[in-house]
């Protein structure tokens, strides 16, 4: 386990502003708000300040703030922040991010979480955090290594939560991050106490009946898979098909990146106007500046072809196999995916908390930071009940 710090040479720094001084923008692009992608107009100005007011040495040591580390697993170099709590007694918790993501998207979360007690809370509701870069993603590097699926990855968090000396642990998880939390409550739940999520796709089972009597709310949340599939799932589908051809423009073009990425937070935050609606600008710049200096565009977008069979499917249908572990779902009213109550209690009768919010979206972390962090706070006592 190697200490780990985020220098950025002051030559890839250059190399960078040469880039936006020299884009090429396209022609001919017809008005049309953010129907057809990310406008325009909206981009040129986000890209001006990225080149002029954007300061990435001032985001560079924000992130320096916390302790990282990186250490080789199953024969890759992964990254991981690993922050311990002043109180003895805190419950260890893994939190995996999603694509576009990092764990960046935590930033604001950890002080409250692993130290309540100098953030106004109960020193009781204490976690150590543990938050790994999933393999291909950000500081854990281009990798170079086909096969990176959710089962695979699910076995190094597992190794790197024993090698920090951790049992007993939460698994907390979004989007790839949900699906390798339910990973690792099922393959290792001598391990995993709990586990809470903040996206769950639930499915009908396709049994007779299953559906009647569902509220309108309900029905229209089983739509939402169909909608994702329909309007949203543009990356999906390129970089679960075609990750190789993705990655060229990627890679070469910065503003590629950043159109890739601020997509992202337009349709799946809750953010009706901007992204920055939903999570600060700096934020954003500083997401898409980390998939750029670590040229990683084209490795995460691997994990979408790796992980074909964990990804939404139109008219799919299915159940999860039960758990033995308590169970918290958070739902967000932004959420790109929002689970029914009903089959959620189907598949799942550890359910020990529900809580449904009248904020925030797919970015929980990111975007409501209070909310994410009583959730968590709550969920923690629960588990502490007798």
């Amino acid at each position: 386990m190697q200490p780990f710090r985020v220098e950025i040479r002051q030559s890839d720094l250059d190399d960078l502003h040469r880039r936006l001084d020299a884009v090429r923008w396209p022609a001919g692009l017809p008005e049309a708000g953010w129907d057809r992608g990310v406008p325009p107009e909206y981009l040129r100005e986000l890209v001006h300040y990225w080149r002029t007011g954007f300061d990435w040495r001032a985001a560079e040591a924000r992130l320096n703030r916390f302790p990282q580390f990186r250490d080789e697993i199953d024969g890759v170099g992964v990254h991981y922040l690993h922050v311990r709590s002043p109180e003895p007694d805190a419950t260890p918790m893994v939190i995996t991010h999603g694509w576009p993501g990092s764990f960046l998207e935590f930033e604001q979360v950890i002080g409250p979480l692993t130290d309540p007690r100098g953030h106004g809370g109960d020193p009781a509701d204490a976690f150590h955090l543990v938050i790994p870069s999933i393999p291909g993603f950000g500081f854990s590097g281009p990798h170079g290594q086909p096969g990176w699926t959710v089962p695979r990855t699910v076995g190094v968090w597992a190794e790197l939560m024993r090698r920090l000396g951790y049992s007993g642990y939460v698994a907390q998880g979004a989007d790839f991050g949900a699906a390798v939390s339910i990973g690792l409550a099922y393959g290792h739940p001598e391990e995993v106490c709990a586990l809470h999520l903040n996206m769950l796709i639930t499915l009908p089972s396709g049994e007779p009946g299953e559906l009647d009597g569902l509220s309108e709310s309900d029905r229209h949340r089983m739509t939402l898979v169909d909608r994702f599939i329909a309007e949203f799932s543009g990356s999906m589908k390129l970089q679960s098909t075609r990750p190789h051809t993705v990655a060229y423009p990627l890679a070469d073009s910065p503003v590629g990146q950043l159109a890739w990425v601020v997509e992202k937070f337009k349709d799946w935050a809750q953010a009706p106007n901007v992204p920055e609606d939903a999570v600060d600008r700096d934020v954003l710049l500083t997401i898409a500046s980390i998939y750029w200096f670590t040229n990683t565009a084209g490795s995460s977008a691997q994990f979408y072809y790796d992980n074909l069979d964990f990804l939404p499917k139109a008219g799919a249908t299915g159940r999860f196999k039960p758990i033995s572990q308590p169970l918290g779902i958070a739902v967000y009213p932004g959420a790109l995916f929002k689970p029914v109550r009903r089959l959620v209690d189907r598949d799942f009768p550890t359910l020990v908390q529900w809580k449904e919010y009248d904020r925030g979206g797919h970015f929980a972390a990111l975007e409501e930071p209070d909310l994410f962090v009583e959730d968590l706070r709550s969920f923690g006592r629960q588990l502490k009940k007798p």
